[in-house]
């Protein structure tokens, strides 16, 4: 895959997960929330093991941590949900990110983007879309399609009651 760096700028949410920085598409983000009372969810996988009320809808509540294989923390007085709207299946669905520390809206040139390496790097090449080089940081735009793709399957096997009494 080539990138396109001729391309508009990427005007981006930046946001910390464990030290690292990451940012998401600005279009994609619906509301920046406080933490909100979760409700977890029996048999889910660690990736999405609890749903929230978002403004009277239940809404997923996603862990990147997760995908990127971190170790997760405890909430702190920074950690926020990162509240998208994401097309999946067709259908434009509401998902919380949980996120440590939120940063700001900013511009990304694309001039200072490139692919992720396919060796080197401590988490899976595929879940990043872009890296960029700022001020001696690295910024990690996810390739969210990838992750849910991967990570948003429940490894829960559900066996139809009729088969229990066979």
């Amino acid at each position: 895959m080539t990138i396109d760096t001729s391309g508009a700028p990427i005007e981006a949410l930046t946001f910390d997960l464990r030290g690292e920085t990451f940012a998401l598409e600005a279009g994609l983000v619906r509301e920046v929330l406080d933490l909100l009372p979760e409700t977890g969810v029996p048999g889910a996988p660690p990736f999405v093991s609890a749903v929230i009320n978002f403004r009277g809808r239940i809404i997923p509540l996603v862990d990147l941590r997760v995908a990127f294989d971190m170790e997760a923390t405890a909430a702190t007085i920074d950690s926020r949900i990162v509240v998208i709207e994401y097309d999946l299946d067709g259908e434009p669905t509401l998902i919380g990110l949980r996120a440590d520390k939120v940063h700001e809206v900013t511009t990304i040139d694309r001039a200072i983007t490139e692919e992720a390496p396919r060796v080197g790097l401590q988490w899976r090449a595929d879940f990043i879309r872009l890296l960029a080089r700022r001020d001696g940081d690295v910024i990690v735009i996810p390739d969210l399609d990838q992750i849910f793709a991967a990570r948003g399957q429940s490894t829960v096997t559900v066996t139809p009651f009729n088969a229990l009494q066979a």
